[in-house]
């Protein structure tokens, strides 16, 4: 027979991060972080909808309306990797950046073309667009590790 299984720590909040004491607010955090993380996991499939600017909303959101689906999404196998990460870190590290960027302009510029017939429409995403890749430029960057140039 095997000994029982270590119990689980208790979800904490992150670093700093307290429970909201309002009932009320903590419901609404709760709707919020649970209608970005289905933002996110749809940005895994669809193409242009951003999947980790949407998970790190939720996780922020669990942090101060429920311990338990907080600790649910800082431990979640594909999710809590890049929660975690940044909690770590606030920053991004290059590649993480470029490939964001990258994948916007190029995601854009298929609806840009689809759009070439609607000059508003395409100033609109045109102009979306601008401020989502001068968002992810001000994001900090992380230092590349010692050795690496």
């Amino acid at each position: 027979m095997s000994p029982p299984a270590a119990p689980e720590p208790a979800p904490v909040p992150a670093q700093g991060t307290r429970l909201h004491t309002s009932r009320t607010v903590r419901w609404l955090l709760w709707l919020a972080g649970t209608l970005s993380l289905a933002l996110g996991l749809i940005g895994v499939v669809l193409p242009g909808l951003p999947t980790t600017p949407f998970i790190l909303l939720s996780a922020a959101c669990y942090a101060r309306a429920s311990p338990r689906l907080y600790h649910w999404l800082t431990h979640h196998r594909f999710l809590g990797p890049m929660v975690r990460d940044w909690e770590q870190h606030h920053n991004l590290t290059r590649r993480t950046k470029t490939v964001a960027q990258v994948s916007m302009v190029l995601m854009v510029s298929l609806s840009a073309w689809g759009l070439r017939e609607r000059p508003l429409l395409l100033a609109v995403v045109l102009v979306a667009a601008a401020v989502g890749v001068w968002v992810v430029a001000r994001i900090p960057t992380r230092p590349a590790p010692s050795g690496e140039g």
